[in-house]
């Protein structure tokens, strides 16, 4: 993950609404007899013990991640930034016949990210790629164009913000049609648009992964504001044509 000021000393912005509604709705539409509920609550617990930082996506929009791939029946996805796990999780057990490959540059978080998916059962269909994200997906865009792999049909980015259109960029070639490819943290609580903020390495990936697909004749795009329990941020959604 980057870490710039943005990102790290203000990024939680919460608001006792937010976090309100996220508990009255999930715990509806995601109660604690779901059968990953569990796994789901370990692997955050596990995460915070072993001192990784709370930047995970927030449930309701992991879940949403969860559905899309359900939707469009997805069996190969591709996660940048793994962290402790938590997001392959939403997406492995809400689809059972899919794998995830999910990258991830420090050891020590892709190790807990292995243990979280061991104790949710889905070790087996999450591959943990450890290594700068650019050589991985240098390596899965080959194997996919001798055909030793399948196009991904779902991809979320969730890494180091400056690298954005990089990973996007790669990203789209590795995507079946129809793909949808997700950029996470492009509003920034709004110093996305803000002059002031304009000097800040997060504002500036974000803005140019936006401007860049705005150029791409490749996907159609979307830009999503969200709030949550966690902050106000949004994501950028593409559908490869």
């Amino acid at each position: 993950m980057s870490t710039t000021n943005i990102f790290t000393s203000s990024f939680h912005e919460q608001d006792p609404r937010w976090s309100a509604v996220d508990a009255y709705t999930l715990s509806h539409l995601h109660p604690p007899s779901r059968p990953n509920h569990a796994s789901l609550t370990h692997a955050l617990e596990n995460s915070r013990v072993k001192g990784l930082p709370d930047i995970s996506s927030y449930p309701a929009m992991a879940k949403f991640f969860a559905l899309q791939c359900r939707m469009g029946g997805v069996k190969h996805a591709l996660e940048i930034g793994t962290l402790g796990g938590y997001t392959s999780i939403w997406l492995a057990t809400m689809n059972p016949e899919m794998k995830v490959t999910t990258l991830e540059i420090d050891p020590v978080h892709a190790e807990v990210a292995r243990q979280n998916l061991a104790e949710a059962g889905v070790a087996d269909r999450v591959n943990v790629i450890v290594g700068p994200a650019l050589d991985a997906m240098s390596g899965l865009h080959a194997e996919i164009e001798r055909g030793d792999k399948p196009p991904f049909g779902f991809v979320f980015i969730d890494a180091d913000k400056e690298n954005n259109w990089t990973y996007f960029d790669l990203a789209v070639k590795m995507s079946a049609p129809r793909a949808c490819v997700f950029v996470d943290n492009v509003v920034v609580k709004g110093n996305l648009v803000s002059p002031e903020a304009q000097g800040d390495e997060m504002v500036q990936g974000a803005r140019q992964v936006i401007e860049e697909v705005g150029r791409d004749k490749r996907v159609e795009a979307v830009v999503l504001q969200t709030v949550c329990e966690k902050s106000y941020d949004g994501v950028l959604m593409a559908v490869v044509l």
